[in-house]
């Protein structure tokens, strides 16, 4: 018996490839070979995302034998499918005589004679051998779906059968899974990364930069199909179009013929109007459609792959291919979207879901509500650190000339400009907040906070306001932490450390209750100020809290971090931890460009006390630059009350060292180590022990450094380290 004793349409028996480009699924061949002792292997999927294709490679790279059949309608003639079946195998095992008599057998028992025989030859393969059936979808008689089934069971140890198809075919897959007897790959592990769709843009001579394949994979979500329409539509336009649209035409004929065609129409409704939600549920989908029965719905078509998959095991939440089903709906309902995104914003307000309403809000052009949101959303999104997401939603008020409509929205939006390092920006949405019109009492707090922070006005003007500001707001939230953090800074600056000192510890309280980030920049402030008293215990307990309390508040980001980092590093060096005071001062230079005349005392406070750090390691150069910075940034708010002191004291101290003697590389690192511990009552031998050094370096390292500084003993090196700031007591 030869394998064309079985007669058959002959292109069944191959796969059926769409196109030419195809990508190595490396990762995903790797995990189909592991499987070989489990006996079936389930690639379910929408159309396009290559399961063919993957299958193919598989059949290429596998040393055992693949029988193909690609099923269609009419194998729902249970006598059509055997003998199609039996062609299939008969390409990897002649299947002999008998089996060609049985496939005549009348009704269910062609059935039960023609499969053990099929598993009969299968058994003969050597190697093992690989039956896939694709277009398994297209299954849905009762009598041939049972024998599918069945054929499992006859498959002998290390042949596997695996089914490819859009949807879950009515097969006792939730047993197979539950048994351990399958495994399946679904339309997220086909899903193509930046790497493939980089690959799959290369066949088409395509090459773009790594960032715009990352935006070309996020539009399309990763489908191949998606991705390989792009790479003719950038081909086509000259390999400089912008990444693939919703509306490409490509792509919508390809939806349009292999997805959407054949719908019912209330179906096709259902999909469309949806494609504005972000995300769906049942309750969702129901509100905002003004219908019932969503969640059914929603299951069964994620069963069915049509472009919705659940984002949750208890499929409650589901995600639909919006670029696609927007456009669509774009151009058959586009006055439908703006009411289909309001009722979406109304649900999500109701449903606990703040983020999604303003998303929704926007969309649907409603600023009253995206205003009433965003001032309640904003303070603890802040607090999280979440400063590109506001900014976004920023962005679209001024974009819309909506900020002065919304007193509360404008002082935020100055807020978050303020904290990101863009200070014209904040100055411009602090103005449209003092011009937006007066009469919602809720914003005299927001606005009061913003007066104080901005400190255009100065240090007793900042102190009114931080009172102001400390009387509105709501007990125990972000916004008191704050108000009570300034007012502690602005008796700071008017040199009152004692009280300052004493509103700083309340902010502290009320911060690290509320998980905001005012209660790190009061420690850090309170740290400075023990340092000022020689309280070097103190001192350090409140820095290691203020670093504890930092890991949650994203101490990279805040830009308060800075001003701990050179509290830190500041302790590090009266440790004698020299490494360590470097890498804090490098991580606080990674944040001081986030601070501008915008936050005018935090911006000068941080450079006064990096410069004190850099003093301190005989970096007069880089403490110079930061001086000059300070200059700038007091030319443009220059009633700062005491740190105009601080900034002037320093400058002499700069004044008044020798280049010679403290230049940026007159002391080594080994003698600024050994200069750190002059001051102690340490003896030479006492100090190598520690250092690691012999007694006769650490001498000889003291003598270089006396050299330099034109002293001939300890005690006088000692006092000249001091007056130069090198060494403090």
């Amino acid at each position: 018996m030869t394998s064309t004793s079985v007669p058959t349409i002959a292109p069944k028996l191959r796969p059926q490839l769409g196109t030419d480009a195809q990508v190595p699924r490396a990762a995903l061949l790797d995990h189909l070979e592991a499987s070989t002792r489990t006996p079936v292997a389930a690639v379910l999927a929408p159309p396009g995302y290559g399961k063919t294709t993957l299958l193919a490679q598989w059949a290429a790279r596998d040393p055992r034998a693949f029988g193909w059949l690609t099923l269609d309608r009419r194998d729902n003639d249970p006598a059509v499918l055997l003998r199609s079946l039996a062609a299939a195998v008969d390409r990897i095992e002649p299947v002999g005589w008998e089996t060609l008599d049985a496939l005549d057998a009348p009704g269910d028992s062609a059935v039960d004679a023609v499969l053990p025989r099929l598993g009969s030859a299968l058994s003969l393969a050597a190697p093992p051998a690989v039956l896939v059936l694709d277009d398994v979808h297209l299954l849905h008689n009762r009598v041939c779906l049972d024998a599918v089934t069945r054929l499992i069971d006859y498959l002998p140890p290390g042949s596997q059968l695996a089914v490819a198809g859009r949807g879950e075919p009515p097969l006792p897959l939730a047993r197979l899974r539950a048994e351990g007897r399958m495994v399946e790959i679904g339309p997220e592990d086909l899903a193509m990364d930046a790497a493939e769709a980089r690959a799959l843009l290369a066949q088409g001579d395509i090459d773009l930069a790594w960032v715009d394949v990352a935006e070309v994979v996020r539009r399309t979500e990763g489908w191949p199909v998606a991705l390989h329409f792009a790479a003719l539509s950038l081909g086509a336009g000259g390999r400089r179009a912008a990444p693939l649209a919703g509306d490409d035409r490509f792509l919508v004929d390809y939806v349009q013929s292999e997805l959407l065609s054949g719908l019912p129409p209330r179906l096709l409704s259902f999909l469309t109007r949806c494609s504005v939600l972000e995300r769906l549920s049942g309750p969702l989908c129901d509100a905002v459609l003004a219908t019932t029965g969503s969640a059914d719905l929603l299951e069964s078509l994620a069963r069915s792959n049509l472009l919705t998959a659940p984002l949750d095991r208890r499929r409650q939440w589901y995600r639909l291919f919006r670029e696609l089903l927007g456009s669509r709906l774009e151009r058959r309902e586009p006055a439908l979207a703006v009411e289909l995104n309001r009722r979406a914003a109304e649900w999500c307000e109701g449903n606990g879901l703040p983020e999604s309403a303003v998303e929704y809000a926007i969309a649907a052009g409603d600023a009253d509500r995206a205003a009433r949101v965003v001032v309640d959303l904003a303070p603890p999104a802040f607090a999280a650190g979440r400063l590109g997401q506001l900014k976004r939603w920023f962005d679209w008020f001024e974009a819309n000339r909506l900020a002065e409509r919304y007193a509360g929205v404008a002082a935020l939006g100055a807020w978050i400009n303020a904290v990101a390092g863009r200070p014209a920006a904040a100055e411009r949405w602090a103005d449209s907040a003092e011009r937006a019109p007066e009469g919602d009492p809720s914003t005299a707090g927001p606005l009061a906070l913003l007066r104080a922070a901005l400190c255009r006005a100065g240090g007793p003007q900042m102190a009114s306001d931080a009172e102001l500001a400390l009387a509105l707001a709501p007990a125990g939230g972000a916004w008191q932490a704050s108000a009570q953090l300034l007012l502690g800074i602005s008796h700071l600056l008017a040199g009152d450390l004692d009280l300052a000192d004493n509103c700083l510890a309340d902010a502290v309280e009320v911060g690290e209750d509320a998980g905001a980030g005012s209660a790190m920049v009061a420690l850090a402030e309170r740290s400075i100020l023990a340092m000022g008293r020689g309280g070097w215990r103190q001192a350090e307990a409140l820095a290691e809290q203020a670093g504890a309390g930092a890991r949650g508040a994203s101490l990279e980001r805040h830009p308060g971090g800075a001003l701990l980092l050179a509290v830190t590093a500041r302790l590090a060096i009266h440790r004698g931890d020299v490494p360590r005071a470097r890498d804090d001062l490098a991580r606080a230079e990674r944040l001081r460009p986030q601070l501008t005349w915008a936050l005018p005392h935090l911006a000068v406070q941080v450079r006064l006390e990096l410069a004190r750090d850099y003093l301190a390691l005989t970096n007069a150069g880089a403490a110079r630059r930061l001086l000059v910075e300070v200059d700038d940034l007091l030319s443009r708010r220059p009633r700062l009350g005491l740190l105009l002191d601080q900034a002037a004291e320093l400058h002499a101290q700069l004044d008044t060292l020798r280049m010679d003697a403290v230049g940026a590389s007159a002391l080594t690192p080994a003698e600024v180590r050994l200069l750190l511990r002059l001051g102690t009552h340490y003896s030479f031998r006492e100090i190598g022990a520690q250092l690691c050094l012999s007694q006769h370096t650490v001498k000889s390292q003291a003598m270089s450094i006396y050299r330099k500084f034109g002293v001939s003993s300890r005690s006088e090196a000692i006092r000249h380290a001091r007056d130069l700031g090198l060494l403090v007591d």
